[in-house]
């Protein structure tokens, strides 16, 4: 099976949950047997060509430069781009059987290869523009990202999200059929990190003393993700107990607006905004955090919370979106009310006061990541997609009609 896979980010250029999800899933559907061949557009390193695995490569494509009229404007180009490297990679290696895109950001180029090969389109749809809204799309940008979901949605043959709460979205946003949604979660790898115990505290000690408890949040620095609340539980938290270090690690607009609002509350020296981490100082901070918050308002899957969790580190999550799905309260972590900085406050406060209770859930948490949300599982979910997909296209008047045929039947 050749599955022609698109998709906007791929380590190392990660912005979301996204390239976290492609830079795992391809590995694993190549070690399941199939050969997948990734375009993505040469935006932050990488090689321009690369192996995955044994079967599997992907191909950065040079972006245009940024025109001055606009993001929706340069991935369409981009996705011009992206779909010609495509005819080339056809061409040369003969023909793919499925078209995977992620996303908007490839709608273009996926359902224009959709019907330029005559063949089966998936989307694999991550969070959609109305729900970032939260219900309300804001100015010209927004509508054409709905419109953009839409579309995508409407020319796949299967949609596949990461949880039921994206799928309910689907069906109000976009009256997607149920029967063409498939639910695959994401997944998390466990990271054991071989260090000695004073490496281990060397570096702990770069963001708290030894008898301070730390708290560990990492986000886009973005509304949506609720860091706001969570500078406004500081104050609560500090009233209880004095020896908390809480450390944020992510970018975004929203950066000088929180360290603002921490310096009006006072909380400056026990807040440390890191900015951009590599994926291996975040595993050691989950390693050596006392709990894990992510505060979001609005959260498709939650990806970060499992990282937190294959790392043994307890989780506090707003009870919202696929954070709801992923956390079972009281037994793998503790959920509390969304955009609430007292049932946030409580919620820390309960994991770092009950050391005992917060080691048992991590316990519990991190036997979840291993037997369900591990990408050996997940890949093999998502060939079975593929082949049901190419089955019902075989059985279907598109996997036996020309495109000429089909246009001239109406």
């Amino acid at each position: 099976m050749r599955v022609l896979m698109l998709s906007w980010e791929y380590p190392p250029h990660l912005v979301g949950g996204m390239g976290v999800h492609v830079g795992e899933l391809v590995p694993a559907l190549d070690a399941a047997g199939v050969s997948v061949h990734v375009l993505t557009p040469w935006l932050r390193g990488g090689q321009q060509e690369e192996r995955i695995g044994q079967h599997s490569q992907i191909t950065r494509v040079e972006p245009p430069v940024m025109p001055d009229y606009g993001f929706i404007s340069f991935t369409q180009e981009t996705n011009r781009r992206l779909e010609a490297q495509a005819q080339l990679l056809a061409q040369a290696h003969g023909p793919f059987d499925l078209i995977h895109g992620h996303d908007w950001l490839t709608a273009y180029a996926s359902i224009g290869l959709k019907y330029s090969w005559h063949k089966p389109l998936l989307t694999t749809i991550h969070a959609t523009e109305r729900g970032r809204g939260r219900g309300m799309m804001n100015g010209d940008h927004a509508r054409t990202i709905n419109g953009l979901e839409w579309w995508v949605a409407h020319e796949s043959w299967r949609t596949i999200v990461c949880s039921h709460f994206m799928a309910d979205q689907l069906q109000q946003f976009f009256k997607t059929p149920l029967n063409k949604i498939e639910v695959i979660p994401n997944g998390a790898t466990p990271h054991r990190i071989n260090w000695t115990h004073a490496e281990r505290a060397a570096f702990r000690a770069q963001f708290a003393r030894p008898e301070e408890q730390l708290i560990f949040s990492i986000a886009r620095l973005v509304h949506e993700k609720g860091m706001h609340i969570l500078i406004e539980a500081i104050p609560q938290i500090l009233a209880a107990r004095s020896d908390v270090k809480v450390v944020i690690a992510g970018i975004g607009h929203q950066k000088e607006a929180l360290q603002q609002r921490a310096a009006e509350l006072r909380i400056s020296e026990r807040v440390f905004f890191t900015g951009f981490i590599p994926d291996s100082d975040r595993d050691k901070l989950y390693a050596v955090a006392d709990v894990a918050v992510f505060p979001s308002l609005y959260e498709p899957f939650g990806i970060v919370a499992l990282e937190a969790m294959a790392a043994h580190c307890p989780v506090v999550v707003s009870d919202t979106g696929g954070l709801s799905e992923v956390v079972e309260l009281h037994e793998t972590g503790i959920k509390v009310y969304p955009d609430n900085p007292d049932s946030l406050a409580w919620g820390i406060l309960h994991t770092l006061n009950h050391p005992d209770w917060s080691t048992q859930r991590a316990e519990s948490a991190y036997k979840a990541v291993t037997t369900i949300y591990n990408w050996g599982n997940l890949a093999q979910q998502t060939k079975a997609v593929y082949a049901q997909v190419l089955h019902e296209y075989n059985q279907s008047d598109w996997g036996h009609n020309t495109t000429e045929e089909l246009a001239s039947n109406g």
